[in-house]
């Protein structure tokens, strides 16, 4: 079924798990958090995976490695999310490991790909 070749990759698959993951999370932060942590938090994972399908799309290695740049830092600024969603008592300690091993898992993947585009 799938047609781009970016639907093929894990990585960008597991990119796409993550976002929903996070999507449940947020719809359980407080209401204030709508245009801050929440949307920040949104923008930053979807970010991912749009930069990887992006980076995927008829480009040359090196455009495709910097691309995969965007997404591992969109991921560390996921991270960081988590970590005040987590310190402003948003998320408890479990919800927050599980959403923080799963984004250190992704990370080693990005890297791994970059490391074979290169």
């Amino acid at each position: 079924m799938e047609k781009f070749k970016f639907e093929k990759l894990l990585v960008w698959q597991k990119a796409m798990d993550l976002g929903e993951d996070m999507n449940l999370l947020t719809s359980s932060f407080p209401k204030k958090e709508v245009y801050n942590l929440s949307s920040q938090l949104m923008r930053a994972i979807d970010s991912v995976a749009l930069n990887i399908s992006e980076g995927a799309i008829g480009q040359t290695n090196p455009e495709q490695n910097r691309f995969i740049g965007y997404a591992i830092r969109s991921l560390a600024e996921t991270v960081t999310c988590l970590h005040k969603a987590k310190r402003r008592d948003y998320i408890n300690l479990e919800d927050f490991q599980k959403h923080y091993d799963d984004s250190f898992h992704l990370m080693n993947m990005l890297l791994a790909f970059r490391n074979k585009i290169k």
